[in-house]
């Protein structure tokens, strides 16, 4: 008996669109990160000391 592979259009069609979802959410949680990491590494005003309270 031959069996022919037939795409179904049923439940195996939807872990291509999660698929899909889930490779944009990880390329804008790597734009955020990439965003994060670049404001993290920029210099920084220097901080004057605090006054101690006495």
């Amino acid at each position: 008996m031959i069996q022919e592979t037939v795409p179904q259009q049923g439940p195996s069609a939807q872990p291509k669109g999660l698929l899909q979802q889930m490779e944009e959410l990880m390329a804008a949680l790597n734009a955020d990160l990439s965003r994060l990491d670049a404001d993290l590494s920029a210099p920084r005003p220097a901080r004057t000391p605090e006054p101690e309270s006495a």
